[in-house]
């Protein structure tokens, strides 16, 4: 049973780009690794931008 997890910043993220990621990582498992999407389970976790950091530094982003 694969599990995908994607990590994104909480920054405006549609429930349509969120349904494009699924159906994208699903078809991705399928793909490379035969994997039964019926079967292949995808997380997207949304993390607030001030817990986000880069570069050693905090990221900042676009939200406002």
């Amino acid at each position: 049973m694969p599990y995908i997890n994607i990590k994104v910043t909480d920054e405006q993220v549609t429930k349509e780009q969120k349904q494009q990621l699924i159906v994208g990582a699903t078809q991705l498992l399928v793909d490379i690794l035969s994997k039964n999407p019926k079967t292949t389970h995808v997380v997207i976790e949304e993390i607030p931008i001030e817990n986000w950091g880069v570069n050693g530094k905090q990221y900042l982003g676009t939200k406002k």
